[in-house]
């Protein structure tokens, strides 16, 4: 009974020894940092302030926590989406406070209005930040140092690794250790002999994948914050014949990040020659655009020649790092106006801006300067606009426009005089007209003077005011151009970033070790086993390739004449032989034993 109790302790101690050395050889196969756990004793000493500052760095820094805050920022992003943003359209920021005065406050004390600019997001960013540096820095000192070694030596028993086979051959040790290293470098593995075994590894591109993927992240998250600091973003609406130069005062509107300087605008003009819009004209997709391009002449710097180009939806204009979008398309009635003695004050194409798909449009006419009433004296006069290219006709319905082609063009208006108050200095909407100083025309009946023009006809203004008249109408098209110099950093971060994760998941980093030692009989026993980072069922099938390229150098030698069993022995011990349970053939790593059982 006690000897049987010996027998056991000893497997206990060998199968803790062979656990060990299986830990040791594996511990290497990733970079990730170790985790240090706290003693489990009664009496837990208190930490210093730099031990809980360094408990922090430690946490901040871990792999979990990157990703909790990775997610926080994505999830940081959504209302910045979903809500208008100041940065963006501060039109439609203003529209939304209008419509919900409750919500307001509250999304204003959040700073939704402003999300990549808040506080809190900020907060997030730059942790993030700080988090995949601490995390990156050590792993890559780690696997610097992992390509600089060699594979470790062999286990004790390679019986206990999850894929292992065995064989016995006539070769001897030395040339089969040396055929073995020489098969496997030559599948790229990289090894070196280590006593009486050969030690291979393979695999480092998932580790260099893993740390590339990272560092892309950290790219990406440079070129976002440098995009927002140093960007530039401007719109200007512009009518046929008209043009363009990049500087800051032909702008309708501009922004930029805090560090942007307006003198690095690139310097390029151009001029819009012709809008080509066309329409689907029946079916469910009537009104549909087909063609929708913007034609222009430009010259880049100021002596520059000029090119033609076309500007469409998503294939924007680059000029000197500097990118023209076409987001918009209207159309700008021509219009005369004359005063009480005929003499035309003012002529010009006025925009209006589209309310629905088939671009019937509003807007305001105003005549600011150079004209005077029927007394001599200057005033200003003002007219609503409201357009339709293509009009039902008298008595179908409301005024709205059937189509968004310019088939039938009709122009309404309403005229006003008296002062428009664009001398107060406030800003005030070009779109929009200001009556409460001024007087309206009234017709014959009293009533407001208005009248649907088309075009060659004319509005006379009572008491001899004058007229004005609707020539024709110009299409114009609404550009926005914009400068961001992180955009080719944050696309290359993202195909790296890709293609890293790609690495990590899908290839394998393991090791091979091939032992050759004679035995007892001076018959040369090999053994071949493979461990994996993580249990994959190709790591049996590629020992299995490597055992098989293996043999065509060490053939199997013949099977050895069987032992008698323990019983029949003297002294009652079992019987050692170097052979296994298949003879003298090699075992297929799917037949090896389960880890923990004995061969």
């Amino acid at each position: 009974m006690s000897k049987a109790n010996s027998t056991e302790t000893r497997q206990r101690e060998e199968e803790d020894e062979q656990g060990s050395a299986h830990g040791a050889a594996g511990e290497q196969l990733s970079t990730a940092p170790r985790e240090e756990r706290p003693d489990t004793g009664a009496g837990v000493p208190a930490m210093s302030v730099i031990g809980w500052v360094r408990w922090f760095w430690r946490q901040l820094t871990s792999m979990r926590v990157a990703l909790i805050l990775l997610f926080l920022l994505s999830l940081g992003a959504i209302p910045g989406s979903l809500i208008p943003q100041t940065s963006v359209d501060d039109m439609k920021v203003q529209a939304f406070k209008e419509q919900h005065t409750t919500l307001t406050p509250v999304y204003e004390a959040l700073q939704l209005f402003d999300v990549y600019s808040s506080v809190w997001f900020s907060a997030i960013y730059i942790l993030l930040f700080v988090s995949l540096i601490g995390c990156i820095v050590p792993r890559t000192g780690q696997f610097v140092g992992q390509l600089r070694s060699r594979p470790p030596g062999a286990p004790k028993r390679l019986t206990r690794l999850p894929a292992y086979t065995t064989w016995r051959t006539e070769a001897e040790p030395e040339e089969v250790r040396a055929a073995a290293l020489a098969m496997l470098r030559g599948r790229r593995f990289r090894g070196h002999e280590v006593g009486d075994a050969v030690a291979a590894e393979k695999g480092y591109l998932r580790e260099a994948g893993n740390l590339v993927f990272h560092i892309a992240l950290i790219v990406m998250l440079i070129a976002f914050a440098s995009g927002q600091l140093f960007k530039s973003e401007g719109g200007k609406l512009v009518v046929e014949g008209d043009g363009f130069s990049n500087t800051l005062t032909q702008y309708d509107d501009f922004k930029s990040g805090s560090l942007y300087d307006a003198d690095s605008l690139a310097p390029f003009s151009f001029v819009l020659d012709e809008f080509v819009g066309t329409y689907e004209k029946s079916g469910p997709q009537r009104g549909t655009p087909r063609t929708f391009e913007a034609r222009v002449t430009y010259a880049e710097g100021a002596d520059g020649a000029e090119r033609k180009g076309v500007i469409k939806v998503n294939e924007p204009l680059v000029v000197d790092g500097t990118k023209v979008y076409l987001i918009a398309h209207g159309y700008a009635p021509v219009v005369t106006v004359r005063d009480g003695k005929g003499k035309v004050v003012s002529k010009s194409a006025v925009p209006l801006l589209p309310i629905d798909n088939n671009i019937t449009s509003s807007g305001a006419i105003k005549v600011m300067d150079g004209y005077k009433d029927k007394n001599g004296k200057k005033t200003q006069l003002g007219f609503k606009a409201f357009f339709v290219p293509t009009f039902a006709g008298h008595g179908k319905g409301q005024m709205f426009s059937q189509f968004p082609a310019l088939d039938f063009p009709v122009l309404a208006l309403s005229a006003y005089q008296g002062s428009l108050g664009v001398d107060s200095g406030l800003a005030q909407n070009v779109y929009q007209l200001d009556t409460s100083k001024m007087k309206e025309f009234k017709d014959e009946d009293g009533e407001l003077l208005k009248k649907m023009l088309m075009p060659g006809e004319k509005l006379d203004l009572p008491d001899g005011a004058g007229s004005i008249t609707y020539e024709g109408t110009e299409e114009w098209a609404s550009f926005q151009i914009s400068q961001q110099p992180g955009n080719g950093w944050a696309l290359g971060g993202a195909i790296a970033a890709i293609a890293g994760l790609a690495g990590s998941l899908f290839i394998q980093r393991r090791r091979v070790w091939v032992r050759a030692v004679r035995g007892a009989d001076g018959v040369t026993v090999v053994e071949m086993a493979g461990l994996g980072r993580s249990e994959s069922a190709k790591l049996p099938e590629e020992l299995g390739d490597l055992s098989a390229a293996l043999v065509a150098t060490a053939p199997v030698a013949p099977a050895a004449p069987e032992k008698p069993d323990a019983a029949d022995t003297p002294d009652g011990s079992a019987a050692t032989d170097a052979t296994n349970e298949a003879g003298s053939r090699p075992v297929h790593p799917a037949e090896a034993p389960a880890e923990g059982a004995e061969k």
